[in-house]
């Protein structure tokens, strides 16, 4: 079976979370990075934007032609914000 691909023609990985000892973290899937800093990463990934929590954290490879992310740092918490789909769109808020 062939992997996905994007319009572009890249290779579009499934969203997967891999961590080794709460101090490497490796996340496929990812289209984004929203934000970084030492204590908190925001992903925008195939499932959703992701936030991961931790202590020292540092991007130690980022390549999103692959959606691949790896993290180093203690990991203290992940967090998907509730997926777009599950909100609804902007309209069927408004008109609850």
């Amino acid at each position: 079976m062939a992997e996905p691909r994007l319009e572009s023609g890249m290779r579009m990985r499934p969203h997967a979370i891999h961590i080794e000892g709460r101090t490497l973290t490796s996340v496929t899937g990812v289209k984004d990075v929203a934000s970084f800093n030492e204590a908190e990463v925001e992903l925008m990934t195939e499932a959703g934007e992701l936030t991961i929590e931790g202590l020292n954290l540092h991007i130690t490879r980022l390549n999103l032609d692959e959606g691949q992310v790896v993290l180093e740092g203690e990991i203290v918490a992940l967090e998907y914000a509730e997926a777009p789909e599950a909100r609804g769109s902007v309209f069927s808020r408004l008109f609850k």
